[in-house]
């Protein structure tokens, strides 16, 4: 079971999807905060450097989509794990950045959870953010 410190950032457009995301990450053990865009994500990454992961989907308004996002959140914040789902694009692993992981909606929720606790640091492994 996942630690509870384990803090996930949900970057997703639709309320309804976004939800759904949050939904099975709590029932897996695992605390969100939840993003509607690129730039609301950026700025709750800045307020919060304990998050681990950012899950987010490709599609979505603003100054940015979400695979430039994942650029992005891996330049300025390395450490920080990262999922990218669609159900539009077919993102194929060179277009992510290293590390990431791709998952196309609808995606299986068992296997998002086991992807996400492959890609967290143990519990007594250290943090991923510093």
């Amino acid at each position: 079971m996942p630690e509870r410190n384990r803090l996930i950032l949900v970057v997703e457009d639709i309320s309804l999807i976004r939800m759904g995301v949050v939904d099975l990450l709590v029932e897996a053990g695992f605390e969100t905060l939840e993003a509607e865009s690129a730039d609301e994500a950026i700025a709750i990454l800045e307020a919060n450097p304990e998050i681990h992961l950012v899950f987010t989907d490709v599609q979505m308004p603003g100054t940015m989509d979400g695979l430039k996002l994942s650029h992005f959140i891996r330049n300025r914040w390395p450490p920080v794990q990262l999922i990218v789902a669609s159900g539009k694009a077919m993102i194929n692993e060179s277009q992510l950045p290293v590390g990431a992981r791709f998952f196309a909606k609808p995606y299986d929720g068992v296997a998002v959870i086991q992807a996400i606790i492959g890609m967290l640091p143990e519990a007594n492994g250290g943090d991923a953010r510093r």
